[in-house]
């Protein structure tokens, strides 16, 4: 667990702490790791990540034959010119 932890300078006013503290905290990921913790998501049962899978897999064979058929426009490739 991460502590954040502001000592006042001398010559700063309590906005200025308050300020410092809250980027100190939103940099930690404190937030974000207790908020992921609180809203978790249950894991899906392998019949539904099976269902996906196949209705992804159906889907794609659709698209493809949309290609060839000219129905349907080309995507270009991810990553470009290598």
């Amino acid at each position: 667990m991460i502590n954040a932890e502001v000592t006042r300078n001398p010559n700063e006013n309590a906005l200025g702490v308050i300020r410092r503290f809250t980027r100190k905290v939103q940099g930690s990921g404190i937030i974000q790791r207790k908020r992921s913790i609180r809203f978790a998501t249950r894991v899906q049962s392998s019949y539904k990540v099976k269902q996906r899978a196949l209705k992804l897999m159906k889907r794609r064979s659709d698209l493809a034959e949309l290609v060839k058929l000219g129905k349907a426009p080309v995507k270009p490739e991810r990553g470009g010119k290598k």
